[in-house]
């Protein structure tokens, strides 16, 4: 027994031994083994030394200031949806993801940094109340106003993006995405959508899991829209394209580059090459062209830079881009495109949620071209923060406007409410897809 014993370890022995020689030898023979191993434990090292060597300080100050402005745009459109635009601030919690303000922060104290838009009440009952000043009432009825003269052009560029995408056709929780940044009504999903029945109509079909999903579909193909924001500058257009055909295109992206980032002399032969290489337009069928190309490529760069001419602040949060690789045939590490092509956008990674710019459209901080909704996305912000001393929350009984009876009958409805319109539960951006495509980049 002993004897057999002895020789079922060496004979186990044996088998370890000739495993671990045959896949020492398979590493040796495909170092892309070993070498993907290691790259499992990358760390957000790159993206530090992305921060430190290619940081562009002014567009950070712009994602700051526009993260402030989105905290204070969702309350407000949370009150705005209330019959007398009031609300309990505990019925505010469940929107505490889409405010980003995460514990332990309350939100009473963030409701009272902006004394000049928001107001702060208690009832006999001690329950506290959210409601907007006559300032911030007078600033929604202009809001109102704009989004209803901007609504045509909005429709155009709605249809431009249903034009780029293969099927023609978006599912409507996607364009949902891009409300604010397209500058679309808070009703666009019931009511908006079938105000153009011309240029799109809303359809259910089912998904792969038998879901019904509803689609925002192309009616008409537009030839006069099929032109980029590019050819226009290029061409000198200020209107429709003529009756333009879309195909082949020459034209250089416009670059800007902050004056201290040195690499550009090192890359300027490649930055060349790339900007005289033609590409294929992004309103022309691309279903045809090989993933990875060098043309395939080219297109996702111009299809991302007419996305973010179509935007008011010319920025759009990154993980909403790589929602619509496929409809818009972009390539799957998308990621890697934007960092690698600097001086067309920028990738600002401060907080959870990274945003990319198109740098040609910003001077400094500021846009260079700013409509209506962004200088009254302005107004909004100058109102936003206080310094002085803590004011006391006033009473309901302090109050000779307000009837007490109807704010406390207005409770019970008030906590089932929930607007889907501002529900967002995309998966972020995670910093590890941007640090292995920031690597890759820094290799190529």
């Amino acid at each position: 027994m002993a004897i057999k014993f002895v020789e079922t370890a060496v004979l186990a022995n044996r088998l370890y031994v000739f495993d671990y020689l045959s896949l020492r030898s398979a590493w040796y023979r495909q170092p892309s083994i070993w070498w993907s191993q290691n790259r499992l434990m990358t760390t957000s090292k790159r993206v530090q030394d992305r921060s430190r060597n290619k940081r562009i300080n002014a567009l950070e100050i712009a994602t700051e200031k526009w993260k402030t402005y989105s905290k204070v745009k969702v309350v407000i459109e949370v009150l705005k949806k209330e019959p007398e635009m009031v609300i309990p601030v505990r019925s505010l919690s469940q929107y505490r993801n889409q405010i980003n303000l995460p514990k332990p922060f309350k939100l009473a104290d963030f409701i009272r940094k902006s004394p000049k838009l928001f107001e702060l009440y208690k009832d006999p009952n001690g329950l506290l109340w959210c409601g907007m000043t006559k300032e911030a009432e007078e600033l929604i009825e202009e809001e109102d106003r704009l989004l209803e003269e901007h609504s045509d052009i909005a429709a155009e560029y709605v249809t431009r993006l249903l034009m780029m995408c293969a099927d023609k056709r978006l599912p409507l929780e996607k364009i949902a995405h891009f409300r604010r940044d397209f500058g679309l009504p808070l009703d666009f999903r019931n009511e908006w959508v079938h105000k153009y029945p011309q240029l799109f109509k809303v359809v259910k079909c089912k998904d792969e899991d038998e879901n019904v999903v509803e689609y925002l579909e192309l009616i008409s193909w537009n030839p006069d829209w099929a032109i980029t924001e590019l050819e226009k500058q290029a061409l000198g257009l200020t209107g429709a394209g003529g009756g333009h055909t879309q195909g082949m295109l020459s034209l250089p992206f416009p670059l800007k580059f902050p004056s201290d980032f040195k690499k550009v002399y090192r890359h300027a032969g490649k930055i060349e090459h790339f900007q005289k290489r033609s590409y294929l337009s992004p309103y022309a069928d691309a279903k045809e062209l090989k993933a990875g190309s060098l043309e395939f490529d080219k297109r996702a760069v111009a299809v991302m830079h007419e996305l973010l001419s179509f935007t008011i602040e010319k920025r759009l949060v990154t993980d909403h881009l790589t929602h619509f690789r496929r409809e818009l045939v972009m390539p799957q590490k998308l990621m890697r495109l934007l960092l690698k092509h600097f001086g067309i956008f920028y990738v600002s990674e401060r907080g959870k949620r990274f945003s990319v710019f198109l740098t040609q459209a910003y001077e400094n901080s500021e846009l260079i071209e700013k409509g209506p909704l962004v200088l009254w996305k302005e107004k909004i912000l100058s109102l936003c923060g206080y310094r002085g001393k803590r004011k006391p929350i006033q009473s309901f009984s302090d109050l000779s406007d307000m009837e007490d009876n109807n704010l406390v009958e207005q409770e019970e409805t008030l906590d089932a409410f929930e607007d889907a319109s501002l529900a967002d539960n995309d998966d972020e951006m995670e910093i590890e897809e941007v640090c292995s495509a920031h690597e890759d980049t820094e290799t190529s």
